[in-house]
């Protein structure tokens, strides 16, 4: 060794992290999938759910609309409402509130009764987001705290794609009831795993108002927002709807349509981790990428789903497509929010929520006024104006 020169220090092994860190992880991540489960069940079921409630299936979709905006508004006087109350209790208490909602919703008699069951999701789903967002790194040490919080949104990935389709397709053997009540039994198993793997999470400091007014004075977190409502408004504005289009142009039944979003699920797992990969690079090519897909699968359901060949290939598609949307879109917003993370992913939070109500809503209108198959090219416009503004924006950081 050259004289004055000191030996190299040795890195710490890092502490490693209990098996109940990954499984408190797990659990939340249950609560998740349990959430926005319930919050997509009546995309698959707005035939047999409008029909049985005496309301067209425009109307039937603002079951959707109305949790996603009472979502949006809940999420952010979530904090000071719970207080000092402990967090394991919070997301307990919330998979009790889904459970109730779930109920009232499978046995509603009228419209107006599951109305107010959706109201109920919707709040259950803004508490729960609220404090899913700071649990996931107070679970394990500081050095695995990203990998527990992939796990807890990975409930998220796989109910945006996987829980519709399952939902029909249980609607299709049981009816559109039973699918509610499963609903309600998973929010109650959530509940159990939570209160018994969760440790205690008293509450820690208030949520600074300040940093959201200053996160959203950034240009690119502005952008990467914008790009979050024009991609999942649009994809909610059709979605929510492609049952009746499969239904008038393939002619299906539940059973088979329910196979087609199931297969539309797969890729859409696919895609979510597809885009994981790659979008640490630069979110703005994986971003305007999924927009141009979009663009164009969207408005050619209608004709690619007059055959069963065409009908899976444009659901595979359009799963790849937007499995993506929120792994990237998370990228871009909290890349571009720096030290403000936290405040941004709140704000992620409400605007993914109010462009899922407010792209429902949208679609309905459509819907009511010219024909389903419309509100497929209204959610290609949406995807549209999404490129636009992947396209002109400023990346929130360099792209490799």
């Amino acid at each position: 060794m050259p004289p004055n020169t000191a030996p190299p220090t040795a890195r710490p092994a890092p502490e490693p992290v209990p098996a109940r860190g990954w499984l408190a992880a797990v659990a939340v991540a249950l609560g998740t999938f349990t959430v926005v489960t319930a919050e997509m069940m009546p995309v698959g079921l707005l035939t047999p759910m409008g029909a049985a409630l005496g309301v067209s299936p425009g109307t039937a979709g603002l079951t959707l609309t109305i949790t996603g905006l009472v979502a949006a508004v809940a999420a952010p006087p979530a904090t000071p409402l719970a207080g000092r109350m402990d967090r394991r209790t919070v997301l307990v208490l919330t998979g009790v509130l889904l459970a109730v909602a779930n109920l009232v919703a499978a046995a509603a008699p009228n419209f107006a009764v599951m109305v107010a069951a959706r109201v109920l999701v919707g709040i259950g789903m803004g508490f729960l987001w609220t404090f899913a967002v700071g649990v996931a790194p107070r679970l394990v040490p500081g050095h695995a705290a990203a990998k527990a919080t992939s796990i807890v949104f990975s409930g998220v990935a796989v109910a945006s794609v996987l829980g519709v389709p399952l939902g029909t397709l249980l609607s299709g053997l049981a009816g559109w009831r039973a699918a509610f009540a499963a609903v309600a039994v998973l929010a109650l198993v959530a509940a159990v795993v939570m209160a018994v793997l969760l440790p205690p999470l008293p509450a820690e400091g208030p949520v600074r108002v300040g940093g959201v007014v200053r996160t959203v004075r950034i240009p690119a977190v502005r952008a990467g927002l914008a790009l979050t409502a024009l991609l999942v408004g649009g994809h909610f504005a059709a979605y929510t709807y492609v049952r009746p289009v499969l239904e008038e142009a393939l002619g299906a039944g539940a059973a088979l349509i329910g196979t087609l979003l199931l297969v539309y699920g797969l890729a859409g797992v696919t895609g979510n981790f597809g885009a994981g990969a790659v979008v640490g690079s630069g979110p703005r090519r994986v971003l305007a990428a999924i927009a141009a897909v979009l663009a164009v699968v969207m408005p050619l359901v209608p004709w690619l789903g007059a055959t069963g060949a065409g009908a899976a290939a444009a659901l595979v598609v359009w799963g790849l497509a937007y499995g993506g949307v929120s792994v990237s879109t998370t990228a871009w917003t909290t890349a571009a929010a720096g030290s403000e993370r936290e405040a941004a992913s709140g704000l992620f939070v409400g605007v993914f929520n109010a462009a899922i109500g407010a792209g429902a809503l949208l679609g309905g209108a459509v819907v009511n006024a010219v024909s389903p198959a419309a509100a497929m090219f209204t959610g290609g416009g949406l995807a549209l104006a999404a490129l636009l503004v992947a396209a002109t924006a400023r990346s929130p950081r360099p792209e490799a």
